[in-house]
């Protein structure tokens, strides 16, 4: 199978990070990144286990590549990454239950993210383990990057706070994390909301894309 030239690693954590960011640049992962962020907490957990998923699935896909006959490529990429996302599932299940509820079937259907089988596909397929890991390290960061941005932004508009709960994810003494805005901060319940969520996704995709294109003519 054809290895695809080499880019320096640097060069993939910027592409994942910003020029090929999967959420703001690709659009991919937009059901999970709208639907999720509505907390910190909630963003963080998606962000954790889709990275842990793609991570696992990168580096196993590249490993076994030279044995998955061409026939087979699709389905064998889709049974790793369902091996992984299940892995997911029950690490929520057993340390995290409270919060695996909140966004059960977001954890889930990462089988399905576009994100996740197209770096498969288009990299770990034709490169090494090490570069597939990554690449797949980086394309995370720019969608943890997206969801704790749109978590953090619909946390602050829709309760006031930032931070809360994550004790569901870290444990008792995260329970002093949580900020709190001063006075009596109310919150905007259309942030909470899906027409607010398409409103914040517009306008952070608008600032990302007008931050990526500054100084270029």
């Amino acid at each position: 199978m054809r290895i695809l030239s080499e880019p320096p690693v640097s060069g993939l954590f910027r592409d994942g990070i910003a020029a090929r960011n999967p959420a703001w640049v690709q659009l991919l992962g937009l059901c999970p990144l709208l639907a999720v962020s509505t907390s910190v907490v909630n963003a963080l957990a998606l962000a954790l286990a889709s990275g842990g998923v793609l991570l696992g699935a990168n580096i196993s896909v590249s490993l076994l590549r030279r044995w998955i006959p061409d026939f087979a490529r699709l389905p064998g990429f889709v049974l790793i990454i369902a091996t992984f996302t299940t892995c997911a599932v029950l690490l929520l299940e057993a340390y995290a239950f409270d919060l695996y509820l909140r966004i059960a079937l977001f954890v889930q259907i990462i089988v399905t993210n576009c994100m996740i089988l197209g770096r498969v596909e288009s990299f770990a397929s034709r490169t090494s383990p090490g570069r597939a890991g990554a690449d797949a390290l980086a394309t995370a960061g720019g969608f943890a990057l997206a969801l704790l941005a749109m978590g953090a932004a619909r946390e602050l508009m829709g309760r006031g706070t930032l931070f809360a709960n994550m004790d569901l994810l870290f444990g008792p003494s995260a329970a002093t994390w949580q900020l709190t805005l001063p006075g009596d901060p109310g919150g905007l319940l259309i942030a909470l909301l899906p027409p607010g969520a398409f409103i914040l996704a517009g306008l952070l995709l608008g600032a990302g894309r007008a931050l990526t294109n500054k100084g270029q003519p």
